[in-house]
């Protein structure tokens, strides 16, 4: 969640925060330096040890940041929608189109989530607590929240929205993309997700 800079500082910190979690779920962990991000947040890169201890504090920051707005993104929908609606919702908007060809702003599990192994024990602990959330939060929509079997059934909805949405975007076929969105979509509803 984003918070209020008080300070000079804190907005520059609260800018290299956001342009890393963007730049994160564009490039991957690998393919973002803190050159890149420092100079896509307008700043130089002499200044980024005023605000990090080290590149991998930076990204776990950005890789909680990311986290946070994906979870807060559903949790929205959710919210927005009549609650025996709500999975519908939030499962349709993060298997559509906009979701796909938006990797930057989109959930970072799907952008990270094979380079997530490789990560510091730091940014593996924040992407663990955020994809925890997500889970929770979509068991919390379920028609049989709090009964045996719920958890597992947002186990699996998770997994597969997330693996529908990695497949929709790494194939170079608009139409197969589409495919599996919809077929994922069409598959939870189907099990009452």
């Amino acid at each position: 969640m984003k918070r209020s800079p008080g300070t000079t500082k804190e907005a520059t910190h609260e800018r290299i925060v956001e342009t890393a979690a963007r730049a994160i779920r564009r490039s991957g962990y690998d393919g973002t330096s803190v050159a890149d991000i420092m100079k896509e947040a307008g700043l130089t890169h002499g200044g980024f040890y005023a605000h990090f201890a080290s590149r991998d504090a930076m990204l776990a920051e950005a890789a909680d940041r990311a986290g946070a707005d994906a979870v807060a993104s559903v949790a929205s929908i959710a919210a927005e929608t009549a609650p025996q609606k709500a999975l519908q919702a939030l499962v349709s908007a993060y298997l559509s189109e906009a979701h796909v060809k938006n990797p930057e702003r989109g959930c970072p599990v799907v952008a990270l989530g094979s380079e997530m192994p490789r990560q510091a024990p730091a940014v593996r602990r924040v992407a663990t607590r955020r994809i925890k959330e997500m889970i929770d939060l979509v068991a919390r929509q379920l028609p049989e929240w709090g009964q045996k079997g719920a958890h597992d059934q947002a186990l699996v909805t998770v997994s597969t929205m997330v693996g529908a949405l990695l497949l929709a975007r790494a194939v170079d076929d608009a139409k197969l993309s589409k495919a599996l969105c919809d077929a994922a979509r069409k598959h939870l509803s189907s099990v009452g997700a």
